[in-house]
């Protein structure tokens, strides 16, 4: 190889060097702020919800007792979300995990779950009082609208086909039972 070769490569190197290790974990406290701002919509769910659920399956309706347990992760930048329901015997039969963030590049929240064999990031978009995401399927959307009143976390999930009214299948109300400081405490230290 030739010494223009290495002086060349040496360059690129030092050029780059900015973009990479180190350099590249430099915080933009206007973007984080940003995401707080964002994140802080739903703090409304932060804590630990428990309460009836009924989805309507094709063999007949299956009733859970719902419990979620939401917090702020990331220094409030994104939000944890894990759910379960309990079937009347007291097994799990349902159980998900979430993350809710937002890009200010782009204005948008989003939402990552992974639940029963699945995964996905949909689009979710709070309301005055809750929010609203969904599941495009094929022709079908499946669409989530989340409400809370009276200290009372309702929701409801609907498939909308065009030119048909939504047909409702999942109906859940939870009720708050407590805070909780997961999922940041426990996180690992220096020492």
């Amino acid at each position: 190889m030739t010494r223009l070769f290495w002086m060349r490569a040496a360059a690129v190197t030092l050029a780059l060097a900015p973009f990479t290790g180190a350099a590249a974990q430099v915080a933009d406290p206007a973007m984080i702020d940003a995401e707080r701002a964002a994140i802080a919509r739903l703090d409304w769910m932060n804590g630990t919800w428990r309460g009836p659920a009924a989805t309507q399956m094709p063999g007949g309706e299956h009733k859970v007792t719902q419990t979620e347990r939401i917090g702020n992760f990331l220094g409030g930048t994104v939000k944890v979300v894990e759910g379960k329901g309990f079937n009347p015997d007291g097994s799990v039969g349902f159980n998900a995990f979430a993350v809710i963030s937002y890009d200010p590049g782009t204005k948008a929240y989003t939402f990552r779950s992974y639940a029963q064999g699945r995964a996905g990031t949909f689009t979710i978009t709070p309301t005055g009082n809750g929010y609203v995401w969904e599941i495009p399927a094929g022709p079908m959307t499946l669409r989530y609208t989340a409400t809370l009143e009276s200290g009372k976390w309702h929701e409801v999930g609907d498939r909308v086909m065009p030119g048909q009214p939504p047909q409702r299948f999942f109906d859940m109300t939870l009720t708050r039972v407590g805070d909780t400081d997961w999922p940041a405490v426990g996180g690992m230290t220096e020492k």
